[in-house]
């Protein structure tokens, strides 16, 4: 088992041992234990409040060595609107209902989820499943890290 406890600045040309590829959910997770599809058994063991973030690299406590996250693909909703306006109000409603989202000037990331794709079609966006990695915003007090 490796125990990971340090986030250390991104650095492409690390060596890391292998990645670990996470969900936006499984990458808030702080203190969790993981087994890699090799079998190889992974435990965080964070500051509380730590987010991940594609490739990000994680020291681990004993010999050093290096792992790099990366965001793993998941079935996602991606949001598109005719005018800015109309994904600003998409993102107002679903900010009331504290959804993590991916934000961006030409549209919105959300899981997928049947009732807010109804709402998002209802306010007139037009939706796309996918899979894709997912990326949402850090909450307002959410801990950042320099490298992002």
């Amino acid at each position: 088992m490796l125990t990971f406890t340090q986030l250390k600045p991104p650095n492409p040309d690390a060596t890391v041992i292998f990645t670990l590829a996470l969900t936006a959910e499984e990458r808030t997770r702080s203190r969790h234990r993981f087994e890699t599809e090799d079998g190889k058994v992974v435990f965080l063991h964070l500051p509380r409040g730590t987010v991940l973030h594609d490739g990000d690299i994680l020291q681990e406590e004993t010999h050093g060595s290096l792992i790099r996250i990366i965001a793993k693909s998941e079935l996602v909703l991606t949001a598109f609107a005719q005018t800015p306006l109309l994904l600003l109000r998409a993102a107002y409603h679903l900010g009331n209902r504290h959804i993590p989202v991916e934000i961006t000037l030409t549209y919105l990331r959300l899981s997928s989820d049947s009732v807010l794709r109804t709402m998002l079609e209802q306010l007139g966006l037009e939706i796309k499943e996918e899979i894709l990695p997912f990326q949402p915003e850090l909450g307002a007090y959410g801990q950042h890290h320099d490298a992002h």
